[in-house]
């Protein structure tokens, strides 16, 4: 499978100019893909700080309206373009989305989210634990 990284970091890049973030000051965009269709997302801050939305979690909801299919790969970035890696949150909401084959760009070269969230809990986990 042939992933294109930098269209990808273009498109967080895009995705993080529509960003709102006027308390933290700190936009950050995210780019998906599920083998079809890029999907993008930015943080919503509000000013009651915990409803903030992640870029990431914004990306996974227009994935789902647009009606994308499984996640394959994941770029974020913040004001300059840097790569950024995604909260322990945001990891949590993309294993649901992609699982732990899913690829998070990394400074590194991408990685799979399983490195990033070892041993997560999943719906698999919620399937075995029902009797």
């Amino acid at each position: 499978m042939d992933i294109d990284w930098n269209l990808l970091r273009t498109s967080a890049r895009t995705a993080m100019r529509r960003a709102h973030a006027p308390y933290s000051r700190f936009p950050v965009g995210a780019a998906g893909w599920d083998g079809s269709a890029i999907s993008i997302g930015c943080n919503v801050e509000n000013v009651s700080y915990g409803l903030g939305l992640c870029a990431e979690c914004v990306l996974v909801g227009n994935n789902r309206t647009a009606g994308g299919g499984r996640l394959l790969a994941v770029s974020v970035c913040d004001s300059r373009g840097a790569i950024l890696l995604p909260c322990g949150r945001c990891r949590q909401v993309l294993y649901e989305f992609g699982g732990k084959q899913l690829l998070i760009d990394h400074p590194d070269g991408p990685v799979p989210l399983s490195r990033l969230l070892a041993d997560a809990f999943g719906p698999d986990d919620l399937a075995a634990g029902q009797t």
